[in-house]
This record gives C-alpha cells, sequence and structure tokens, in this order.
C-alpha cells in the first residue's frame, strides 16, 4: 500500500475532507473520498460556490494574499440531516500555481453539544432568575407578617424567640358600620378600599417608625418601639392616629364610600414572638394590646381614645381631653386644632 492510499485511509478514519482549490477560478484540483462522500461526485464544473454558497470568496482571496490562511464554517444538508464542518484554506508553500488547501473536519457533533450546553445554561439561568423571583416573593410575603429584625432572625436560626418588649405604645383601629358597607358593596369592591387605605396606613405609620403588626377584616393593629426600640413611642403612634383619620376624612370627600374609623391607643409592655409552626404570624400579646383595644371600642366616631397615663407623655404635643363619662380620654393634635 502506498503512502498516498494510507493516508486517504487515516483522513477517511478521522472524519477529515481535503482539497486543493485553484484559487484564480475556485475549481478543485483533487478532493479526497471524505470531502466527496459530503459534496458529492467531482467535476471539472464544480467551483467553490457551489459547494458554499454563502462563503464570501472576495475574503477568502484577501486572506490569501495576506495571511496565507482563513478559517470559518459551514452548514450543508446530508441525507436529511444538517451537517456543520470547520474550513480552513492555507495556502499551499511552493506551489507554481495559485493554490489553496482546504481541509473540511466535520464539527457537527460539537456544535450540536454546544448547543446542549447553551440550552442548559439559559434553562439554568431562567431557573436561577424564577428562583430569585420566587424568593423574593417568599421575603415579601413575610415581611408583611414580621418586622425585618424578626425576619432576619428567623431567615438565620429557623426561629423567633419571644421577646418582651418595654416600654411601647400600640394603636389598634376599626371601621363602624362595617358590616353595612360589606353588604352594600360588592366583595372585590371592599377588598380594593381596604388594601388602599391599609397601604396608606403603613405609609404613614412608617413615617414615624410605627410598624403594622397585623389586619383582621376591618380591624387593623400597629406599635412602636417592636422590635426597635423607641424612646418617643408614644407620640409616634398618637402621630400616626391622628393622620389616619386625617387621610379618611380627605379620602372621604373624594370617594363615593365613606369609612368612619376609631382608634384606641395604650403604652405598656408587650411579649412579640412568631405564632404557629405551619402559618406563620408574627403578634404581640399583653395587657397593653388589650387596653388599646379596649380603648378602641370606648371611642366615638372619627376620635382617638386612651388612657390618662399615655395621654401624661405626649401632654404638650397632643391635647388630652377626659370624655364625657369620665371612662377614657380623647386625643387631638393640638397644632390641627389650633
Amino acid at each position: 500500500m502506498t503512502i498516498e492510499a494510507i493516508n486517504e485511509q487515516l483522513l477517511r478514519a478521522i472524519g477529515v475532507g481535503v482539497a486543493l482549490l485553484d484559487l484564480d477560478d475556485l475549481s478543485f484540483s483533487f478532493r479526497n473520498d471524505t470531502f466527496n462522500e459530503w459534496f458529492g461526485e467531482p467535476s471539472s464544473a464544480t467551483r467553490l460556490n457551489d459547494i458554499f454558497p454563502d462563503l464570501d470568496t472576495g475574503t477568502l482571496r484577501q486572506e490569501m494574499n495576506g495571511s496565507g490562511r482563513m478559517s470559518t464554517e459551514a452548514s450543508f444538508k446530508l441525507r436529511r440531516r444538517t451537517m456543520t464542518v470547520a474550513l480552513e484554506f492555507n495556502l499551499a508553500q511552493n506551489a507554481q500555481d495559485n493554490i489553496a488547501v482546504l481541509v473540511c473536519q466535520n464539527i457537527t457533533r460539537i456544535k450540536e453539544l454546544e448547543s446542549m450546553i447553551d440550552s442548559y445554561s439559559m434553562m439554568v439561568e431562567r431557573n436561577t432568575h424564577e428562583i430569585k423571583r420566587e424568593k423574593e416573593q417568599v421575603e415579601k410575603l413575610l415581611l408583611n407578617m414580621m418586622p425585618r429584625a424578626a425576619y432576619e432572625e428567623y431567615k438565620t436560626f429557623g426561629v423567633v424567640s419571644p421577646r418582651l418588649f418595654e416600654p411601647v405604645s400600640v394603636l389598634a383601629l376599626d371601621f363602624i358600620e362595617f358590616d353595612s358597607q360589606f353588604t352594600q358593596h360588592e366583595a372585590g369592591v371592599i377588598v380594593s378600599e381596604l388594601s388602599d387605605i391599609y397601604s396608606a396606613f403603613d405609609r404613614i405609620g412608617a413615617q414615624f417608625s410605627c410598624q403594622r403588626i397585623r389586619t383582621h377584616g376591618d380591624s387593623y393593629v400597629a406599635v412602636s418601639g417592636v422590635p426597635d426600640p423607641n424612646e418617643d413611642h408614644a407620640a409616634a403612634i398618637a402621630n400616626s392616629g391622628v393622620r389616619f383619620l386625617r387621610y379618611l376624612e380627605r379620602r372621604n370627600d373624594s370617594h363615593p364610600i365613606k369609612w368612619k374609623a376609631r382608634i384606641g391607643v395604650a403604652t405598656g409592655p408587650v411579649i412579640g414572638s412568631v405564632v404557629g409552626n405551619q402559618n406563620y404570624i408574627y403578634d404581640v400579646f399583653g395587657p397593653t394590646v388589650a387596653a388599646a383595644l379596649h380603648h378602641r371600642d370606648q371611642a366615638a366616631k372619627m376620635t382617638m381614645a386612651t388612657d390618662q397615663a399615655f395621654a401624661d407623655l405626649v401632654a404638650g404635643r397632643f391635647d388630652g381631653a377626659p370624655s364625657s363619662d369620665g371612662s377614657h380620654v380623647l386625643i387631638r393634635d393640638m397644632a390641627a386644632s389650633a
């Protein structure tokens, strides 16, 4: 067996097509068996562009006249399957004619693997983005159910230890004649209204370092001094309360549904912790919460009621006037009433 035959067998074994290309007219003077198997039997009329119509022959000649080599890729149909080959043109050395050696290597499998890797990378990126989005949604949901400090403790340790907070101030609000509003309007309207109002309350409370603890239907409970201490907790709660009522008054002037609320506030110690091991709810307990709920029940429409102990803490900034029966004290903003 001649050296040429051995080389041909080796080239076929490794799947390499070889041809000699006349750069003047782009015809072929030699094509090995693998090349012919891929691109058809040789013909004197066959030109490079007949096999690779998308190849830029102008660039090819420019590269051959310059560096003497050029690499590119091409795809074609071979027995109903798309095949991709790497093309490498090298100017033949010591040749009298303007000849380039064209080597074609089958890289179809490599391209398929690259495509699979790209698809997998996109899938991983998409799943990572989805996981991140879901994590942010869960975090947002948990932050709606507990203060950030409690959330950070739960995220780190998996539990939130009960803590005694003292002193703090608590605000409890509910809407008067809520049942009649419920029966007069569609459920979606009621939910939309409460969502807007409670969102406004949250924004107002945040301005005074007050944290919403829970809502239950027409009930809204907030606290100042939990979990972060606040020396001016009473004034913070009082400021939030009077602005809640002021917001409702302005809203009622421009909305068809009129909301009338009453508020009770109190100061003292509370216990704060997460309740439940499946449905996590951060809540505060203790006589201070009970006192705020009691004062709320005693308050008249669009007023804020408390006891003398709370009134003394905000004296000078809020006007505390005893109720007609002396059972509680009504808190009013002195700046607003002046």
